[in-house]
C-alpha cells in the first residue's frame, strides 16, 4: 500500500468514525420503521418521513425525498423494504449533487487569485476560530503561505485564541487592541498578505448572536474595506455551523445567508452527534456547497467534504 493509499484510508476511517453516531441512529430508526413489513406502502413512507425529520434532515428536504421515493414506488409498482435503503441512498446522493458545486479534491485555492481572501462568519461557539486554525494548517501542509486576521475585536478571548492557533500552526496573525475597528484589522491583514505575496488570508469575524443587525452591518463594512485592496475580495465567505445543534444550524444559516453573501459552508462537531443528517438538509435547502466538515479535535480531523464518500460512510460500503 502506497503513501497516498494509506493517507486516503486514514481519511476514510476518520469519516466513518465521525459519522458513526449518525449512522447508528439513522439505521436503528429505519429498521424500526420497516419492522414486519414486506413492501414499501404508505405506512412505511410515513414512518420514513418521521425518521428523516427526527434525524435533522429538515422538513422541506424530507418531503422532497419522500416525494421522489413515492414516484419510484408508483413507477416500479412493487418495492420491497429491503430495496428501501438503496433507493434512499440514491436519492440522498442525488440531492447532494444538485447544489451545482464540485467536490474539492484537497485543501487548495485558485492560483490566479493571490492572496485568496476567505472571510469566516458564524455565531460564537460553533468552532469558528478552531476551523480557521485547522484550515491554516491544512493550507500550510500544501505549501501555501497563510496570513490570519483577528477581526473579532469584541472578545479578547477570540483574538487570544486565534493568536494561539497562529503560533501553533506557524503563521502570522494580524491583530489590534481589544475593541478596535474590525474593518481596520481586516484592511491591515489583507494589506500585509498582499505585501508579502501570501497565498491565502483568512479573516476571523465577530460571532455574536446571529439576530444582531449591527453585526451584519459590520460584516458588510469588512467586505467593502477588503475590496478596496483586492477588488474581487473576499473571494469566499465561509459560514461555520455546529452540526450538533441540528435545527438551530438551519436558523443560523438562514440568518447569515440573508445578511451576507455566503459562498461556502463548514459544518463542525459531527463526530459527537447523531445529527449528521443536517448536512443533507442544509446543502439542499440553501444551495450553498458544504466545503468542509469537522470530525474531531485533531488538526487533520477537518476534511474537505466529498459527497460520495459522505454517503458511503452514512450507508456503509
Amino acid at each position: 500500500m502506497g503513501l497516498f493509499d494509506r493517507f486516503t484510508k486514514g481519511k476514510k476511517e476518520t469519516l466513518d468514525k465521525g459519522l458513526e453516531k449518525t449512522k447508528e441512529n439513522f439505521f436503528s430508526k429505519i429498521t424500526r420503521a420497516v419492522a414486519g413489513k414486506s413492501k414499501v406502502d404508505d405506512e412505511v413512507l410515513d414512518q420514513l418521513e418521521e425518521v428523516l425529520v427526527t434525524s435533522d434532515v429538515g422538513v422541506d428536504t424530507t418531503l422532497k425525498i419522500i416525494e421522489r421515493i413515492e414516484e419510484r414506488v408508483a413507477r416500479d409498482k412493487y418495492v420491497n423494504t429491503e430495496e428501501l435503503t438503496s433507493i434512499l441512498r440514491e436519492e440522498i446522493a442525488l440531492l447532494l449533487t444538485e447544489n451545482n458545486s464540485e467536490d474539492l479534491s484537497e485543501f487548495m485555492v485558485p492560483k490566479e487569485k493571490k492572496p485568496y481572501v476567505i472571510m469566516v462568519v458564524g455565531v460564537n461557539g460553533v468552532g469558528k476560530t478552531t476551523t480557521i486554525g485547522k484550515l491554516a494548517w491544512q493550507f500550510k501542509q500544501k505549501g501555501l503561505s497563510v496570513y490570519l486576521g483577528a477581526a473579532d475585536t469584541f472578545r479578547a478571548a477570540a483574538v487570544e485564541q486565534l493568536d494561539i492557533w497562529g503560533q501553533r500552526v506557524g503563521v502570522p496573525v494580524v491583530k489590534q487592541k481589544m475593541g478596535a475597528d474590525p474593518a481596520s484589522v481586516a484592511f491591515d491583514a489583507v494589506s500585509s498578505a498582499k505585501a508579502h505575496n501570501a497565498d491565502v488570508v483568512i479573516i476571523d469575524t465577530a460571532g455574536r448572536l446571529h439576530n444582531k443587525v449591527n453585526l451584519m452591518n459590520e460584516l458588510t463594512k469588512i467586505k467593502q474595506v477588503m475590496s478596496k485592496i483586492i477588488p474581487d475580495s473576499p473571494h469566499e465567505v465561509l459560514l461555520v455551523l455546529d452540526g450538533s445543534t441540528g435545527q438551530n444550524a438551519f436558523e443560523q444559516a438562514r440568518q447569515f445567508t440573508a445578511a451576507t453573501e455566503v459562498t461556502a459552508l463548514a459544518i463542525t462537531k459531527l463526530d459527537g452527534t447523531a445529527k449528521g443528517g443536517v448536512v443533507i438538509g442544509i446543502s439542499d435547502q440553501f444551495r450553498i456547497p458544504v466545503k468542509y466538515i469537522g470530525l474531531g479535535e485533531a488538526m487533520d480531523d477537518l476534511q474537505v467534504f466529498r459527497r460520495k464518500e459522505f454517503v458511503d460512510s452514512l450507508f456503509g460500503e
